[in-house]
């Protein structure tokens, strides 16, 4: 793993949470995307080598509002850049971590995504991520 690539933040509202985070940081939003296959709207912040990624439902049904109903607002996920997603997830099961998704998809900021379960990261919700 490389570093650190964002942390994930959901949200109800990202109209009001773009103008929260607007103030807080002291820049605007640097991108919007939606993620059509995962129900999502995302919001990217930038902070010198920092990113922050705020993600909105599209779709009731979706891991966000399902994640928002059950916790509310808050850390969603951690995300980290790796260099070769395939390695990385050979590497991590071998280790005894479970992958939520073995093949990796398409996710937000032109990047390739798999997710490791949170009851083998002490309850943390970890994304491996590599640019496409």
């Amino acid at each position: 793993m490389k570093k650190i690539d964002h942390i994930g933040i959901a949200v109800k509202d990202m109209t009001a949470s773009n103008a929260l985070f607007e103030k807080l940081l002291g820049v605007a939003s640097y991108k919007e995307e939606e993620v059509e296959s995962e129900g999502v709207l995302t919001s990217f912040f930038k902070s010198d080598t920092s990113k922050i990624e705020l993600l909105a439902a599209t779709e009731e049904d979706s891991v966000i509002a399902k994640f928002i109903k059950k916790r509310g607002e808050g850390i969603h996920h951690i995300a980290f850049e790796v260099e070769n997603i395939q390695e990385e997830i050979q590497r991590l099961q071998k280790e005894g971590f479970v992958v939520l998704n073995e093949i990796p998809k398409k996710g937000a900021d032109n990047k390739l995504v798999v997710f490791l379960h949170p009851k083998t990261t002490n309850g943390v919700l970890i994304e491996l991520c590599q640019s496409i």
